[in-house]
Formats: C-alpha cells, sequence, structure tokens
C-alpha cells in the first residue's frame, strides 16, 4: 500500500502505521486523514495481521493536530464535513476488531491526542506531550476527544482539559490515566512492539471477543452488557483454541492457537 503521508509495513502479524509528514510535525490534513480510512480499511480484511501500532516519524512529534491551514479556511458546511469525516476515521480504528497500540513518541495535540484516545492502549515516551487546544483557536475538540476523554480519565479532569487547551507531560498524562506507561523515547518501539507480541500469544478469538465486549459494553447498561458476554462466551466455547489452551495448561507448555 503507497501513500503519500503515512507509511506501511507489516511484520510478524504487527502492522506498522507510521504518521509521515515530519515537516510540519505529522499534522493532520484532509489527505491524511482520508489515507488513514483507507489503510484501516485494509487493515481490517487483512487476515495477516493481529495487532496495529501507530506511531508518528521522527523523535518530536507523534501528531502534532490538524492541519491550521486547512481549518482556517473552512466554511459551516466544511468544517461539519471535515468533523464527520475526523470522527468515522477514529471510529474505523476504535472499532477495528483487532488491537491497535499508540506509540506517541512526541506531540500529541488536537487531533493527534484524538487519534490516539481512538487506540486502544497508548505507550509514550518521557517525552511525549499531550492536549485539547483547539479552545485557543476558537474552536472544540472535533475528532471524538470530547466524548473519549471523559470516558477515559473522567468527566473533571477532561472537562479541565478540554476547556483550558492545557497541555500536560507523560507523567501527567500516565498519572491520569491517559497512557498505560511511560518509557525512554530509545526504548518506546521496542517496549510497544513487545506488548503486541504479548497479546499475539492469547487466543485470537478471545482477544478479538474481549476487545468487543469492552468497547461495546461502554454504551450498555451492566445487566445487558454481562448477558452479551454469555453469548460472546458460546462462540469462544466452540472453538478449538479452548481446547487447546486448557489442553496446553494441562500439559505445562505454551498454547498453539489457530484462532479457530
Amino acid at each position: 500500500m503507497g501513500y503519500e503521508y503515512i507509511l506501511y509495513e507489516e511484520k510478524e502479524q504487527i502492522a506498522y502505521v507510521t504518521m509521515n509528514r515530519p515537516e510540519v510535525l505529522n499534522a493532520l490534513n484532509a489527505k491524511t486523514i482520508d489515507e488513514l480510512s483507507d489503510v484501516f480499511s485494509q487493515i481490517r480484511d487483512n487476515d495477516a495481521v493481529e495487532v496495529v501500532i501507530i506511531t508518528g516519524s521522527g523523535t518530536k512529534s507523534f501528531v502534532a493536530g490538524g492541519d491550521i491551514k486547512e481549518l482556517g479556511q473552512e466554511n459551516s458546511v466544511d468544517g461539519k464535513g471535515r468533523s464527520i469525516t475526523a470522527q468515522e476515521m477514529r471510529n474505523r480504528i476504535e472499532w477495528l476488531g483487532k488491537p491497535v497500540i499508540a506509540a506517541v513518541n512526541g506531540f500529541a495535540f488536537g487531533g493527534g491526542c484524538e487519534l490516539a484516545l481512538a487506540c486502544h492502549i497508548r505507550i509514550a515516551s518521557e517525552n511525549a506531550k499531550f492536549g485539547q487546544p483547539e479552545v485557543n483557536l476558537g474552536l472544540m475538540a472535533f475528532g471524538g476527544g470530547t466524548q473519549r476523554l471523559p470516558r477515559l480519565i473522567g468527566k473533571g479532569r477532561a472537562l479541565e482539559l478540554l476547556l483550558t487547551g492545557d497541555i500536560i507531560d507523560a507523567a501527567e498524562a500516565y498519572r491520569i490515566g491517559l497512557v498505560n506507561k511511560v518509557v525512554p523515547s530509545e526504548s518506546l518501539l521496542a517496549t510497544t512492539e513487545e506488548l503486541a507480541r504479548k497479546i499475539l500469544s492469547k487466543g485470537p478469538v478471545a482477544v478479538k471477543l474481549t476487545l468487543e465486549s469492552v468497547l461495546a459494553g461502554t454504551d450498555m447498561d451492566m445487566r445487558e452488557a454481562i448477558a452479551a458476554d454469555a453469548n460472546r462466551m458460546a462462540l469462544i466455547w466452540a472453538t478449538d483454541d479452548v481446547r487447546e489452551g486448557t489442553r496446553a495448561f494441562t500439559e505445562k507448555r505454551k498454547p498453539r492457537f489457530q484462532g479457530k
């Protein structure tokens, strides 16, 4: 897959998506958003990929936000269309059906923070910084940040960031639960790959349905969500992976899952 603003690579069941506009700190323009939508559509249908890692090129920025020049030229109709396109792209990531890990290697502002929020797990380098500074431009976070951020870190903390536009460092992001782990910059990718491989070692069907359960259950009543899990368990119990997993446990060996 050839793209203008993102790099793509597959290696050992892991897809690597790298934002590649280093001259503007990997800012998201309309073309990049379209490319992200396309690449995640391709990944969704690619059985050779089980986990995705998304990061930014260079050492300064994951994604520094939206392309301000483009934003400043849009009218009401354009702005609504851009919002819908940005939201759909992130929804595609969140509901990919495969774990997506953000390796945040620097600035994650505005649309970049929202991109990280759409991922299922976030690993940050020590130099990473996060924020939703849209209010400084007279805008609001329009790529899902107003909804995902409160669900992740709580309404009070989310509103403080969304209403002030404040920027926080990686340590604070970890303290409030915005990221899962903070590591030195030089070990960011290795740490993220280690986590990806750990997930790959688990039962593929179980991983997929666990991901689906957590995402769907967030917007459901507790009783409904638990009942839905019973249906997912029926699917899991019908797989060969369950028999392999339990057999491997009793035989004190690593399981050889086949994803069926």
